[in-house]
């Protein structure tokens, strides 16, 4: 709600702005126009999010070049949660089946068990949250991932939701 209210006044203040800036001439306020559609996105960079797999309990993957997977939690999940102030994650070397929990987060306003995307062993994890676990509320698809994965089952992939579909997915249960 805060970020709608705080797109709602920015955009009050270009349309106010705007009949200025066409007396000038050299801009035209077409490029400068503010839509009021407000619209729950996924908040990552192609960079990011091309390689992106996630589960229906908010769980994400993504696919290195080494054959490793990240894992973390959605943008959705973690907006959900609020302040993260505890990440519970598994020891290297567990052996997790698709759909096993693997861990917890703790947050002001809830706990939520991880459940791991894929079948594989636990190859690191992320100490920084430790210390940090909010890096999983400030950057959950970057600094914020919770485990790194073999993929002993690569099949298993093509049961996850590419980004289009997680955000149909988020869709539908948020109505």
């Amino acid at each position: 709600m805060a970020a709608y209210a705080l797109l709602r006044s920015m955009s009050s203040s270009f349309s106010s702005v705007l009949p200025l800036l066409s007396r000038s001439g050299s801009l035209s306020p077409a490029p400068l126009a503010v839509k009021p559609l407000f619209r729950r996105t996924l908040a990552s960079s192609s960079r990011f999010s091309a390689a992106l797999k996630f589960t229906d309990k908010h769980e994400w993957v993504r696919v290195e070049d080494d054959g490793i997977g990240t894992v973390g939690i959605s943008n959705f999940a973690q907006e959900a949660l609020g302040d993260v102030v505890y990440c519970g994650l598994p020891e290297v070397g567990t052996q997790l089946a698709q759909q096993d929990e693997f861990g917890a987060l703790e947050s002001v306003k809830a706990a939520s068990e991880l459940y791991s995307p894929l079948t594989g062993e636990v190859v690191e994890v992320n100490s920084l949250l430790a210390d940090k676990p909010g890096l999983v509320n400030k950057s959950c698809y970057k600094d914020g991932w919770l485990m790194k994965m073999t993929i002993a089952k690569p099949a298993e992939l093509d049961s996850l939701m590419d980004e289009a579909a997680y955000e149909r997915y988020i869709r539908s249960i948020e109505d």
